[in-house]
């Protein structure tokens, strides 16, 4: 069922591993994530694992805790003794980070004695073997998008197959599911939900059955900052950007690898039936339109306001809110006086958009 869509299942897993040994691009990624480690080792790591727990317990979990202690200055949470063990969720999360939001989050839910979810990742993405073995062991599913299909009717159909899969993982299979709030990362700091995703969620029936619960993840330094900005700044002077070939593998690199500082996420309270009741009887984009907004709510309530927010937003404005120190504030224009001239602005509105 869903297998055009859905992750490997632990049949599948022996198969994968030993192909994600095999290959040539595995070395090069190991050597950054275990520098100290033969590559033999790790593979023997790898091939040992024959369940999507095992693979994610013994393997992921290892990578994710380097990758943290690597590049950022801790990740913390609050909010998860709003989640019952005993249920699914549907998380809808703000998206900063192509692979990290929902990487970190996994990590979280696991030392918090929780069960890994499932996470979407776009079919844009999802190419190249090593992509490919590695997002599916590691739950995730394929979810397409306008640019990866050949016509809108194309893309209601798959809209609604993923509508059923995402209803049929939480209701019957028993799995949670993390999922942006909207198509693709948030590249000028504002966080909104497309109402379209919620109408999503509605194509294969009511959305309360999916225990919706919002999310929030906040990064002290934005990953990639710089090439958001950029990105945004040929919108704004072209009229359209187009992506070179790699740059989204280029992306997820950079993201893993820069500096982030801290990072902190918040699980928002659930969406209850109480909730979406004054709006039930509306018609449908008028309901989906609220329940957006009742998610943005939240997440906007769930944002950790950091330091850099703070000074990004008073450089703006040309206020003095005050909220940090001035090694803070030397910190920020040094980092800012690193980028282009001509984004400058651009990065300031992407770090003061929680503010905004």
């Amino acid at each position: 069922m869903f297998d055009d869509i859905r992750p490997y299942t632990d049949a599948e897993i022996p198969a994968a591993m030993q192909r994600i040994v095999s290959y040539p691009e595995f070395r090069v990624v190991c050597g950054y994530l275990f520098p100290d480690q033969p590559f033999e080792a790790v593979a023997s790591l790898l091939t040992s694992c024959h369940t999507v727990e095992e693979f994610q317990v013994r393997f992921m979990t290892t990578v994710v805790e380097s990758v943290m202690k690597k590049s950022t200055d801790g990740v913390t949470v609050e909010g998860m003794e709003r989640l019952d063990p005993a249920k699914s969720y549907l998380f809808v999360s703000n998206h900063r980070d192509i692979t990290l939001d929902a990487t970190f989050f996994q990590v979280l839910l696991h030392r918090a004695g929780l069960k890994p979810s499932e996470i979407t990742f776009g079919a844009n993405l999802m190419q190249g073997g090593l992509v490919v073995d590695f997002g599916k062991s590691n739950k995730m599913f394929k979810v397409e998008r306008p640019t990866t299909v050949s016509s809108p009717r194309e893309f209601l159909r798959s809209s609604i197959r993923l509508s059923e899969y995402i209803r049929w993982t939480i209701t019957e299979k028993g799995e949670s599911i993390w999922i942006a709030q909207r198509n693709g990362r948030t590249k000028d700091g504002v966080d909104a939900t497309d109402q379209g995703i919620i109408k999503m969620f509605s194509m294969a029936g009511d959305i309360v059955d999916l225990n919706i619960v919002p999310l929030v993840v906040s990064y002290e330094w934005e990953p990639c900052d710089v090439l958001k900005a950029a990105e945004l700044a040929a919108l704004e002077r072209d009229g359209h950007y187009e992506k070179r070939p790699g740059e989204d593998l280029h992306s997820i690199l950079a993201g893993v690898t820069q500096p982030k500082g801290r990072v902190h996420y918040t699980v928002c309270e659930p969406v209850k039936p109480e909730d979406l009741a004054p709006w039930k009887e509306l018609p449908l984009n008028a309901f989906c339109r609220e329940t957006a907004n009742l998610i943005d709510r939240r997440i906007q309530a769930g944002y950790k306001i950091w330091p850099n927010n703070r000074i990004a937003y008073d450089m703006l404005t040309g206020t003095e809110s005050g909220g940090y120190t001035e090694a803070e504030k030397a910190a920020f224009e040094a980092h800012l006086n690193a980028v282009p001239e001509n984004i400058r602005p651009i990065v300031l509105k992407i770090y003061a958009g929680p503010l905004s």
